[in-house]
């Protein structure tokens, strides 16, 4: 039985593993793409109104806005792990409002691996764990397609064995 920590987020594992870096750099490409062409809309619409005087710091808020979302990006991804245990998988994420999710093997339902157009491009993939309960269900983004594969069935796997006493 894992031993009571004070903080639930410094379970005792073997360590955690972290998500690629490549999946900050898919959500700073749909950042970046979203606030150029929002800024663009803006400036449009300002110089069609007569107001171009306002395009500069139209410009300047994007930048900044782009420069924090930059940012921010970075530290989500670098806070989303997950951990192997005997008899259950972490999956840590967030870092204003924290999550951990604990998946027990004998309640997955299901295992889903799944590669958007941005994740193929950078070379990564999505594994989402589905349980009988919508509240302990769990997504890993960014992981290297061979990993996710390896996940997949390691995880269903141990899914077999533990709910085969149910």
């Amino acid at each position: 039985m894992p031993s009571m920590t004070a903080d639930p987020f410094q379970a005792e594992v073997q360590g955690w593993t972290r998500v690629s870096r490549r999946l900050a750099t898919g959500r700073r490409a749909i950042a970046t793409v979203s606030v150029a062409v929002a800024m663009l809309a803006g400036v449009i619409a300002l110089i069609a109104m007569d107001y171009a005087v306002w395009a500069g710091p139209v410009i300047a808020a994007a930048v900044a806005i782009l420069g924090w979302l930059w940012w921010l990006i970075g530290r989500q991804v670098r806070a989303i792990g997950y951990a192997d245990r005997a008899d259950d998988l972490l999956v840590v994420s967030g870092i204003l409002f924290r999550r951990l999710v604990v998946v027990p093997y004998g309640r997955m339902q299901q295992v889903d691996v799944r590669r958007g157009p941005i994740e193929r491009y950078l070379g990564l993939a999505t594994v989402q764990l589905h349980t009988a309960a919508a509240t302990t269900d769990a997504t890993i983004p960014g992981l290297a397609p061979d990993e996710a594969g390896r996940l997949r069935d390691q995880l269903a796997s141990l899914g077999e064995q533990r709910s085969a006493g149910l």
